[in-house]
């Protein structure tokens, strides 16, 4: 754009430098400075003023001063020049027909200064087209450099998202495969040692020999701590295997009292303490709006900032109108024994409708229940 305002003016100075070649041929007096300085004027209106109508006529006052003033003739091109520029054709053309006309009347047709302003006219054309054309040329090379910059912001969104989902269904993936170890070492290894934990005990009611009862012994204590660390594996598979978004979702799908409107903005490893508070929190909540409120809407917000991780409960049930819980009940009570548990706060709202704001802070011993 600076670029461009250069080079107007630069067109327009080299005009006025052609315009003041006539002082080889004409006595320069106050008219012609009055001249030369009516054509600056319209000059600097072109780069300035927004109406072309207005600049339009200012240019057919001009031209029509040649025949009260003979020397605004000689600066003709210049203001020529600005009608081009802004493609005022029909001006221009009424302009050029006034131009003859004085030209014709002060007896200067076919003199080598009419054919200077010839000259003045046809590079002024010449200059306002090859403006017209860079400017042109220069707007469609911002088009493009904008549409590619679009086209690369779009493009990187569109890469971030399928990376996402990407990511979310190998994590999905992953959980599924928790599930299906579990269950396959629950169905078939622990099936398996709980039969054999119930064949050596039938030997040790049977065994009549002591040598053996030392070793029949030690092999049920071995049986029963493989039982017990399978039994600590398949929970811990299950445990981490819990996807906590996924789980409501269930939850709502099953809940028809009223709608629901759930948001879910926290990160997919949240630590099995808290998923499992969060889970049996949202159970009781929703149990205690189909028993105890009249609500038409509710709404479950499940966010993760970065200290803390919080779960926010609400309904728009008649205000006055609580649980029976607020008041010492054991669905609430509940509700708080799991949150200080894990050192976290529970407020209870009551002002329009019914409110549950949990905070739960992040901790490092937290990590340990949460990594691949």
């Amino acid at each position: 754009m600076y670029a461009d305002t250069i080079q107007e003016e630069l067109n327009y100075i080299l005009l006025l430098l052609l315009c003041i070649f006539s002082l080889f041929y004409v006595r320069p007096d106050l008219l012609y400075v009055a001249a030369f300085l009516c054509a600056l004027i319209l000059c600097s209106a072109d780069r300035f003023l927004n109406g072309s109508r207005i600049f339009g006529a200012l240019c057919v006052c001009f031209f029509a001063a040649f025949f009260l003033a003979p020397p605004f003739f000689f600066f003709a091109p210049a203001v020529m020049y600005g009608l081009f520029r802004r493609r005022l054709f029909p001006a221009a053309g009424l302009c050029i027909i006034l131009f003859l006309l004085c030209a014709f009347r002060l007896h200067i047709s076919g003199t080598v200064l009419f054919f200077l302003e010839l000259f003045g006219f046809a590079a002024g054309f010449l200059l306002a087209k090859t403006s017209r054309e860079c400017s042109e040329l220069k707007d469609a090379l911002r088009r493009i450099q904008d549409d590619s910059a679009e086209r690369d912001i779009l493009l990187t969104e569109k890469n971030r998202t399928l990376l996402e989902k990407q990511d979310y269904e190998i994590y999905t993936a992953t959980l599924k495969e928790r599930n299906r170890i579990a269950r396959e070492i629950h169905d078939n290894v622990g099936h398996l040692l709980s039969r054999s934990i119930l064949l050596v005990g039938a030997v040790k009611s049977v065994n009549r020999n002591p040598s053996l009862s030392q070793t029949i012994d030690s092999l049920d204590e071995t049986l029963s701590q493989a039982m017990t660390s399978i039994r600590a594996s398949v929970h811990d598979l299950r445990d981490d295997a819990v996807n906590l978004d996924e789980a409501v979702r269930s939850l709502l799908r099953e809940f028809t009292f009223c709608p629901v409107s759930y948001c879910f903005d926290a990160g997919r490893f949240i630590p099995r303490d808290v998923k499992y508070s969060f889970i049996s929190i949202i159970k009781e909540a929703l149990s205690n709006i189909m028993r105890h409120s009249s609500a038409e809407n509710a709404s479950i917000t499940i966010r993760e900032h970065p200290a803390l991780y919080q779960l926010c409960i609400e309904n728009d049930g008649p205000p006055g109108v609580h649980p029976p819980e607020v008041t010492g009940g054991m669905g609430l009570s509940n509700m708080r024994e799991r949150v200080n548990k894990l050192g976290g706060s529970i407020h209870f709202f009551t002002e329009n409708g019914f409110k549950i704001l949990i905070t739960i802070p992040k901790r490092s011993s937290y990590h340990e229940t949460d990594t691949d």
